[in-house]
């Protein structure tokens, strides 16, 4: 998957689901299963957890061309290499690394580097990164983002960090091309199934509306 092809996923999804804590491939392909009947597939595998590069490829066997995987805190271009080699769809980091963006774009693969002041978003975009990773964002608030974001809305961002149900849908409105979630989302790969497929949907009805301009329809 080429990078504008990955963007394209993220965009028109506006969810992205991150797995970190114990996610070897059977957990990885039950809750990415779950996920994925219920409106979100775009997948975050990230390297400090259980077995990631196998479970990211488990999951990209699995789905094919239905899902959008790729891998998270990738804090270096050696890191970036890895995953690249797996097959990652896309490599994500909670900080901004020229050598991994780099790395990332002489393959043709979508780089996502951290942010979370101005100049560390200009300094990134100036890279070529076609999105920017806004963390830990949720526990700064919206209005920080809209502060950052004002300046520079030619930039895309995903919102990261302290993500949940109570505040996605304000994100996205305030200009959030995508909201990434990990542990209220999908916990530490202990969480239940089904607690993870009602999450997914009432996230799905709350970026929806977000978009739409309509009242959310909370399903759980």
């Amino acid at each position: 998957m080429n990078a504008q092809t990955a963007f394209d996923w993220i965009a028109r999804g506006g969810l992205m689901a991150a797995m970190r804590g114990s996610f070897p491939p059977p957990t990885a392909l039950d809750v990415t299963g779950a996920l994925l009947k219920n409106g979100i597939s775009v997948f975050e595998f990230t390297m400090n957890s259980v077995q990631p590069l196998e479970a990211m490829q488990a999951a990209k066997h699995e789905y094919g061309d239905d899902a959008c995987v790729g891998m998270g805190t990738v804090l270096d271009a050696e890191t970036a290499r890895r995953a690249l080699d797996a097959g990652a769809d896309f490599v994500v980091s909670p900080s901004f690394s020229r050598e991994m963006v780099a790395t990332a774009q002489r393959a043709g693969v979508l780089a996502i580097p951290g942010v979370i002041t101005p100049t560390e978003a200009v300094d990134a975009w100036t890279t070529g990164a076609k999105l920017l990773k806004i963390f830990p964002i949720g526990v700064l608030g919206v209005d920080y983002f809209k502060a950052v974001r004002g300046p520079l809305d030619q930039m895309a961002f995903c919102c990261n960090g302290g993500m949940d149900e109570t505040n996605v849908g304000a994100f996205i409105k305030a200009g959030a091309l995508a909201c990434g979630l990990a542990g209220w989302l999908t916990g530490d790969g202990s969480m239940p199934l089904d607690t993870i497929a009602r999450r997914a949907q009432v996230l799905r009805d709350i970026v929806d509306a977000a978009r739409s301009g309509s009242p959310a329809n909370m399903r759980a």
